[in-house]
Formats: C-alpha cells, sequence, structure tokens
C-alpha cells in the first residue's frame, strides 16, 4: 500500500514519461495529468531548461556533467521539436550565432565596460555613476 496523505510530497511540474512507473513499481502512490495545452507545455519545458541549467551549473565530477548536460539536452530537444525546429534550423542557428558573438577560446573575463549598450542575460553588478 502507498503512504498516507501526509506523506505525500508535491512537485507540481513537468517529468519525464517513465517517472509514474517508477514510483508505482516501488508500490507507492502518485498522481500526474497529461499537459494537453501547447502553450503550457512549452511553458512547463521553459521552467524545465532553468532546473537542469541550474543542476548543471552544481556538478562536481565529469560523470555528474554527462548526466546533468543530457538531462538538459532532452528538454531542449523537447522544446526544439515542439517548436518544429529542424535539425538543420538549429544547427544554421548556432552557426549565426557564433559569427555574430563568437566562442570562448580566448577565455575572456569582462570586469567592466564602458559601453552602455551592451547587451546581457545578467544583470550588471555595481552601481553606475
Amino acid at each position: 500500500m502507498g503512504k498516507s496523505s501526509s506523506a505525500k510530497v508535491y512537485y507540481n511540474k513537468l517529468v519525464r514519461d517513465a517517472i509514474q512507473e517508477k514510483i508505482e513499481s516501488k508500490g507507492e502512490q502518485c498522481e500526474v495529468r497529461k499537459v494537453l495545452d501547447d502553450h503550457e507545455f512549452q511553458q512547463e519545458l521553459l521552467k524545465k531548461v532553468i532546473e537542469e541549467a541550474s543542476a548543471l551549473a552544481h556538478v562536481r565530477s565529469r560523470k555528474e556533467f554527462l548526466s546533468e548536460y543530457a538531462d538538459l539536452m532532452v528538454v531542449l530537444d523537447a522544446l526544439t521539436q515542439l517548436m518544429e525546429f529542424s535539425e538543420a534550423d538549429v544547427q544554421v542557428a548556432l552557426q549565426e550565432n557564433v559569427a555574430k558573438k563568437g566562442l570562448y577560446k580566448k577565455r575572456h573575463f569582462l570586469h567592466w565596460s564602458e559601453d552602455t549598450n551592451y547587451e546581457s542575460n545578467e544583470t550588471p553588478q555595481g552601481i553606475t555613476s
């Protein structure tokens, strides 16, 4: 028998296809629903990108890196499929991105800049005068 309701852990997140089977194979119960709406599915996948990228950022071994990298790539693949991008679309976007922004071969670390138009995904640190 499954555990009492007081032992429930609420996740409220998108999970992989095999999760329900894994839980039930242990004699435990769970509740899942199918996300039928494409917009909701897309939003839940985008939340998974954050979750998986965060996990990847905290790895401490090569083995963990490959595992977390694979987790992130599965989510990104699901998103590109949902958005109907082909592998060719992805490759062209990667090539255009590198042509515009470059790579990380030089390992440059930006301490500061007077270029107030520089766009970053991160919040700038420090107080501007």
